[in-house]
């Protein structure tokens, strides 16, 4: 059985500052320790469950900042950013068993951790069908897209209460809470315990846990500049809606992170 896990940093536990999500910061050492941790914990609940290879794909800023050491054995380890279209879902095919997300946070715009974002900075807002979208929702399709049931979801509470929302039989763990410019966190190891535990029981679960795709998708992207958007409208079928926005439409998921893509 192979496990997809794609993992973040500023859903992690402790995780509040941008200074602890930049490796060339010292603040990010305890970040990135724990960030290893957690995802090693996804691998061991996994492994529990039956899995017997896993792929893991860093994917925050650099995707260098796990420690592959501390890593089971059993896992593989994707780092860096090859281009695919894929993005933080980059070498999932049909062949997994099911994928997991570990440190994920909410969307750009959402008041649930003070690092919300959608992909960078860039971007005030990123609507699919009419709803703000987060990393969760955009690479939850990825794997939609390739048959692939999404299971776990770990990072702060407001991101797991609404893909909660959305996909009720995928398994949540809030490990942080935002408040403003702060958060309320899980004792490290507790996180860590608790992440074993869920993914575990997550894994197991898998056959309840396939993402619906829409036949249709209708794609916008507010941009904090215009530049940003002029320059994004030039994309192949896209369409600029004001100065800010800039829309796409296809029936084809692929051609959507396609656009997502060269878009940001």
């Amino acid at each position: 059985m192979k496990v997809y896990i794609s993992a973040d940093i500023e859903g992690i536990c402790g995780v509040t500052h941008w200074d602890e999500t930049e490796l060339e910061k010292p603040a990010s050492r305890a970040a990135v320790e724990q960030m290893t941790d957690e995802v090693a914990a996804a691998c061991e609940g996994a492994l529990e469950a039956g899995a017997s290879e896993i792929w893991v794909k860093d994917a925050h800023d650099s995707a260098r900042n796990i420690i592959a050491e501390r890593l089971p054995r059993e896992a593989r380890l994707i780092r860096g950013w090859s281009g695919h279209p894929f993005m933080m879902m980059n070498e999932l095919d049909s062949s997994f068993h099911c994928a997991m997300m570990v440190g994920y946070h909410s969307r750009a715009g959402a008041g649930g951790n003070p690092l919300a974002h959608t992909m960078s900075g860039q971007v005030v807002g990123l609507k699919i069908n009419g709803i703000l979208a987060s990393e969760f929702r955009i690479n939850a399709y990825t794997a939609g897209y390739c048959k692939v049931p999404v299971v776990f979801l770990s990072g702060d509470r407001a991101l797991c209460e609404e893909a909660a929302g959305w996909l009720p039989n995928l398994h949540t763990l809030a490990v942080k809470q935002g408040v403003g410019d702060s958060t309320i966190n899980l004792h490290p190891k507790a996180a860590v315990e608790r992440t074993r535990a869920e993914a575990a029981l997550a894994v197991a679960d898998a056959a309840h846990c396939q993402v619906a795709l829409p036949e249709h998708f209708s794609v916008e992207i507010q941009y904090r500049r215009h530049p940003q958007a002029y320059r994004a409208g030039f994309f192949p079928g896209a369409k600029p809606i004001d100065p800010l926005t800039v829309g796409f439409e296809h029936n084809d998921y692929f051609e959507v992170l396609r656009f997502i893509l060269f878009a940001l």
